[in-house]
Parts: C-alpha cells; sequence; structure tokens
C-alpha cells in the first residue's frame, strides 16, 4: 500500500527545505508547523531553548522525517485539551 496521505514534499516553497542540514529527498511538508509544539519540552524533538525562554525549533526535523508520521499522529491524542 502506498499511504500517500502521509508524506507530502511542497519543493516549490521558497523555504523548502525550512530547516538546515534538511534532506530534501526525505523531508516531509505535512506538518509544515508541529502539532507537538504544545507538549513543549516532552515534543520528544530536538531543540534549544533561547535566553528569553522561547523554544527553538529551527533545528528539529522530527516532524519532517517520513517514519515519524504515525508516531505523531498518536501523540496528538496527548495534547492539552484532548
Amino acid at each position: 500500500m502506498d499511504q500517500k496521505y502521509m508524506f507530502f514534499s511542497h519543493r516549490e516553497c521558497e523555504y523548502f527545505p525550512c530547516h538546515p542540514g534538511a534532506d530534501p529527498e526525505n523531508f516531509n511538508c505535512l506538518f509544515c508547523y508541529c502539532p507537538l509544539y504544545p507538549l513543549g519540552e516532552g515534543c520528544g524533538g530536538s531543540f534549544a531553548v533561547l535566553p528569553d525562554g522561547r523554544k527553538d525549533c529551527s533545528g528539529c526535523l522530527y516532524p519532517h522525517m517520513r517514519e515519524h508520521y504515525g508516531e505523531i499522529l498518536r501523540r496528538c491524542g496527548t495534547l492539552p485539551g484532548k
């Protein structure tokens, strides 16, 4: 089964790929804005905390990796308000 709905690569986007060091051949744009961001430090991604306390996800590729699709959907059920 192909399951094309699990992967979308928007190569015509002016920011593609939007993360340094990303592999353009395996960059999933489906979760352009990470749905796990509200989990804060428990998101599971690789992030930094800026001096002013904001979370910087620019170095994180977790939501953009094809193989994390299922885990992201599972974890969306743990978001606050769910």
